[in-house]
């Protein structure tokens, strides 16, 4: 089998200033704010996992978090981010008190990695912070592709419906946020997962988590050209993320962090 590809597309950076349209409590720990504004008349984005930086007003400077693009609409000129409320730090608290008409800017992405090939079954691994981009791609999957997503959350409550038309299978793994560095809840559900042939393994959340379960995965026999893991935070660093555990050596770069030397990851 010919294994797949990662195509790289560049965005030119651009800043835009938004206004906030709605806010949305969907799970008592995700909060869903569309942002509005002329500025998203050519907002790009390629790919599921793609991260653009929101500056969150604190009162001084503002807080940069990486956040995926939940949804866009270039014509509507909207823009849905998803927010991991973990109850801490300077992006969770911006999302729980926002209101309609509040402004916001953005910048990015600037860029986008594209996988492609012949994948007949996608195997999604992440934690809530990675929920934004695994319910995106389930919403871009066409219909007869087999999706297998293991996705850990506080509990049932943190269980969100996400329309697809790919054959879904979901196994949700409840652990409190205060388990959310352990990775075991994850490897007790790896053996639910069938690695049959073209199957295209992506995991992202917390880094040291996302590399036991790389080494796991491997472990399993599935070859490394059929996997990506991503640290989407990295426990006791703030802003602080690995955006491919493969990448050479620099792509440990700025990702969302709670602001407080703890670190939970993107949203």
């Amino acid at each position: 089998m010919t294994a797949p590809t990662i195509r790289r597309m560049r965005h030119e950076l651009k800043f835009r200033d938004l206004t906030v349209a709605s806010t949305e409590r969907l799970t008592p720990h995700m909060i869903r704010i569309t942002l509005s504004g002329t500025d998203l008349a050519d907002f790009a984005s390629g790919s599921f996992d793609d991260h653009l930086k929101v500056f969150v007003p604190t009162g001084d400077e503002p807080a940069k978090r990486d956040y995926t693009p939940r949804r866009f609409d270039t014509e509507a000129q909207e823009l849905i981010i998803d927010f991991a409320d973990h109850g801490e730090g300077p992006a969770a608290s911006w999302a729980r008190d926002v209101k309609s008409g509040d402004t916001v800017q953005v910048a990015g992405p600037r860029g986008s990695r594209l996988i492609e090939g012949e994948i007949a079954h996608w195997v999604l691994i992440g934690d809530e912070t990675a929920l934004p981009a695994m319910g995106r791609k389930l919403e871009e999957l066409p219909a007869g592709v087999k999706v297998t997503m293991i996705a850990a959350v506080p509990g049932a409550e943190d269980e969100q419906v996400i329309e697809s038309t790919a054959d879904v299978t979901t196994h949700w793994v409840h652990r409190p946020l205060d388990q959310a560095t352990e990775a075991q809840p994850f490897l007790d559900a790896l053996p639910q997962i069938t690695l049959t042939p073209n199957t295209f393994v992506w995991i992202a959340t917390e880094a040291g988590i996302a590399k036991q379960l790389r080494e796991a995965v491997l472990e399993m026999g599935h070859p490394l050209q059929w996997l990506k893991a991503a640290g989407y935070w990295i426990n006791g660093e703030a802003e602080a993320s690995i955006k491919d555990l493969d990448a050479p050596a620099g792509g440990h770069g700025g990702g969302m962090g709670k602001g407080n030397g703890k670190g939970m990851g993107r949203g």
